[in-house]
């Protein structure tokens, strides 16, 4: 299996973070009514894959329309992937976005910014920014991140009773000091393009 598409994976699927977003979902929808949350789940779900692909599609015309270059999206991409994943590290008592709502949720917050947010957005954008030869790759890997972000969301209430509150404490933060290396690579990669620039 080709490298690249692993590696995009595994780190699209960090980005996503799924299971640190499973009790958040059960939160966010729990005013839904049982029968519909599955429903409204593969909607936002399906939503935020649309987003994804469009940014990772018009990523390269957007970044020259606002005049911004590569280097500064590596850097700004890998302070908010490091924001993020200091988040999932050490995680607030107020949760992702305090009270829950008490209406079914569209579009926001489930599609942006919480599957859909700024680092997922930042890390599609730079994937196709650096190496656009391989977008064939990187939608492939994008789509199958997805897939599994989307299984895991449907099945949350369940993996939530399986795996106990500590268990998937345990496994966010994990995934938290896996993405928190990954985004200190990212920055210092940045930071060496913006060093030799200026010899």
């Amino acid at each position: 299996m080709n490298a690249d598409l692993i590696s995009a994976f595994v780190l699209l699927f960090l980005v996503l973070d799924p299971l640190g977003n499973v009790a958040v979902v059960a939160s966010l929808l729990r005013q839904v009514d049982s029968r519909r949350r599955v429903l409204v789940v593969l909607r936002e779900c399906l939503i935020a894959y649309v987003i994804l692909v469009g940014f990772m599609l018009g990523g390269r015309q957007f970044l020259e329309l606002m005049h911004l270059s590569e280097l500064s999206l590596s850097i700004a991409g890998g302070v908010i992937l490091f924001m993020i994943a200091i988040r999932m590290v050490f995680k607030s008592p107020e949760g992702l976005f305090g009270d829950t709502l008490d209406h079914e949720p569209f579009i926001v917050p489930l599609a942006i910014p919480m599957i859909a947010g700024p680092s997922a957005l930042a890390t599609v954008m730079l994937m196709v920014s650096h190496e656009p030869a391989k977008l064939g790759i990187w939608i492939g890997a994008l789509t199958a991140a997805m897939l599994v972000t989307t299984l895991i969301l449907t099945l949350g209430e369940r993996i939530e009773k399986l795996l106990g509150m500590r268990g998937m404490e345990a496994v966010e933060r994990l995934m938290g000091l896996i993405l928190t290396a990954i985004a200190v690579e990212m920055l210092l990669s940045g930071l060496k393009l913006f060093l030799m620039q200026l010899k």
